[in-house]
């Protein structure tokens, strides 16, 4: 969908990688959004393909297996995805944008050549395990153990709501190893998900994101060596902090490319839908509504691209990425149930894409974060 505002973000190479994803969603994904729906989960081999054709953790350096590309290919996978409504594969986004940068980042070279090319190929999967029954937003209050044992760790303890949680071969694990420290005492660790101890539950059932990979994980006196700890010991939380504005700018990234993908869907049935003989883009309250949402996401299109050239430069700061992802995740679930609203009953029929956006985008203003959560770090910049 055309913007009055045109975008200067991308150059020609970036369109190109575009065009390429959006064929390869178009012919591997889509298709069989129904059956992965069903299931919970995207196919192994879909990301086995993806990651022969270079969707995969675009960015590592060309030693760990990527293409040493910027940031903006991951913008194109972001919102190729989310704007066609391929969110299942968001849990590419994480693999690729969130746990292989704390290896790269963090992580011992035996940890990273382990890892990282098998993850740009799809050949492992990764994921993040920082949320547990007992502490979402709160990280400081994770309960998971990780005590040292010669030139080991043991972790025990649990996590839920974990994206690639069915589906992951390592995933990074968040743990205390000096509770009486707080968040001075969490660490990070790496975990091969074959180790004995460590368990999986069933594909968690959710009211959207449904092939989504997510489950709840457990871990029961799990011996990982300590090279696995990324970075030092009681320095994990200042790893999360140094990551996080990235990880929900992507959030932002996500919304405002779904929200984009539905208007035009909209736009495009209000020209054939018809009620009292005429289409219904005849009807004012019709027009003023899909203007209010344009000009509302073209407005997030400028503060989100500008968002972007500031990670690029590496000046992004927590505050204006909390800012982005609470806000974009919020215009996102306005925009998406207004047009829910323009399809009338068919709206609420998952057989068409605005309804299952819609209940997709409602965990947006949860996860990364709660949204909450982000006015609250704001007003510490106050």
């Amino acid at each position: 969908m055309a913007f009055p505002i045109p975008r200067t973000l991308f150059e020609p190479e970036h369109e190109q990688f575009r065009e390429s994803l959006g064929r390869f969603l178009e012919a591997e994904v889509l298709p069989n959004l129904g059956r992965y729906e069903a299931q919970g989960f995207i196919d192994r081999e879909v990301w086995r393909k993806g990651g022969a054709a270079g969707f995969l953790c675009p960015t590592m350096p060309e030693e760990y297996g990527g293409a040493g590309a910027d940031r903006r290919y991951s913008v194109v996978v972001f919102e190729e995805t989310a704007r066609r409504g391929a969110v299942g594969l968001l849990g590419w986004s994480l693999h690729s944008d969130i746990v292989a940068p704390y290896l790269l980042h963090y992580g011992a070279e035996e940890v990273k050549r382990a890892w990282l090319p098998r993850m740009a190929t799809g050949e492992a999967i990764g994921a993040i395990a920082m949320t547990e029954p007992g502490a979402g937003s709160d990280l400081q209050s994770i309960a998971t153990r990780a005590v040292r044992d010669g030139d080991h760790y043991r972790l025990s303890g649990s996590k839920t709501f974990i994206t690639n949680g069915w589906h992951c071969d390592l995933v990074v694990v968040a743990a205390k190893t000096d509770p009486a420290q707080g968040a001075r005492g969490t660490s990070l660790f790496v975990v091969d998900t074959s180790s004995p101890g460590f368990t999986k539950g069933r594909p968690l059932e959710k009211v959207g994101l449904k092939a989504q990979d997510t489950a709840e994980l457990f871990l029961d006196d799990v011996r990982v060596p300590a090279a696995n700890r990324l970075g030092e010991e009681g320095r994990g939380f200042a790893c999360l902090m140094q990551e996080l504005p990235w990880e929900r700018l992507q959030i932002a990234i996500t919304a405002v490319a779904l929200a984009e993908g539905v208007l035009e869907e909209t736009i495009a049935y209000c020209r054939d839908r018809k009620a009292f003989g005429k289409p219904l883009l005849e009807f004012q309250n019709t027009r003023f509504a899909l203007a209010e949402a344009k000009t509302e996401l073209q407005a997030a299109r400028v503060f989100v691209d500008r968002c972007i050239e500031l990670v690029l430069a590496g000046t992004l700061d927590a505050a204006t990425a909390s800012m982005a992802k609470y806000w974009c995740s919020d215009l996102q679930c306005k925009v998406i149930d207004a047009c829910v609203q323009l399809h009338g009953g068919n709206g609420y029929m998952r057989e068409y894409a605005v309804a299952r956006a819609w209940a997709d985008a409602r965990a947006s203003r949860i996860y990364g974060g709660t949204n909450e959560i982000m006015k609250e770090l704001i007003s510490r910049s106050l």
